[in-house]
């Protein structure tokens, strides 16, 4: 895939793709995700690679604007995954994979979420800030992260986060596709 992306698109296009795939392995799967609840927040940088690559491979290079989407894929990993985890504990608990709710405790790990959370939020109007989107994007994305915020917030609060932790992570797959398709849709309105 490397050497393909090289020789059909460019060489930094090909090198993130190198970066993502060595990190993907090496960093995540082989050194991080058996020995620390970490795994999700650093290994969640090599799922945030895929939109640098494809701006390299658009515009021959990394600027400000891909390393925002990348942000906003490594931010919004933790809460995706720890909400997972939350309701599959006993399963990575067999697999030997210390999630954030094995070690740090269910509490720790819906502190954890809403932080990453707060964080998500206000990186999703960067690129408005920046130029690159305007009013569309910023309303599709406020909208899109309050209701990921109270999906949050309703897990911390539930008696039994069974089915608030399973919302929560059904709508963080919608509201990350939702949320880049309203980039298109806001640049497509220019």
């Amino acid at each position: 895939s490397v050497m393909l992306m090289c020789m059909a698109v460019d060489w930094v296009a090909a090198g993130l793709l190198a970066t993502a795939n060595a990190f993907y392995v090496f960093v995540y799967t082989v050194w991080l995700k058996r020995r620390t609840p970490q795994n999700i927040v650093i290994g969640g940088a090599a799922g945030a690679f895929p939109p640098m690559i494809g701006w390299a491979a658009v515009t021959g290079g990394v600027d400000l604007h891909s390393l925002v989407l990348f942000a906003l894929i490594f931010f919004w990993t933790p809460p995706h995954f720890w909400a997972l985890a939350l309701n599959k504990q006993v399963d990575y608990g067999r697999a030997g994979v210390p999630m954030a709710p094995l070690v740090w405790g269910e509490r720790e790990t819906m502190r954890n979420m809403l932080w990453y959370t707060l964080i998500l939020l206000p990186l999703t109007f960067l690129p408005v800030v920046f130029g690159a989107l305007g009013i569309p994007y910023l309303v599709a994305a406020a909208a899109l992260g309050a209701w990921l915020l109270v999906g949050v917030v309703r897990v911390m609060r539930a008696e039994n986060f069974v089915k608030p932790a399973w919302s929560v992570y059904k709508y963080s797959l919608l509201y990350l596709a939702l949320l880049f398709a309203a980039m298109v849709v806001d640049r497509a309105m220019v």
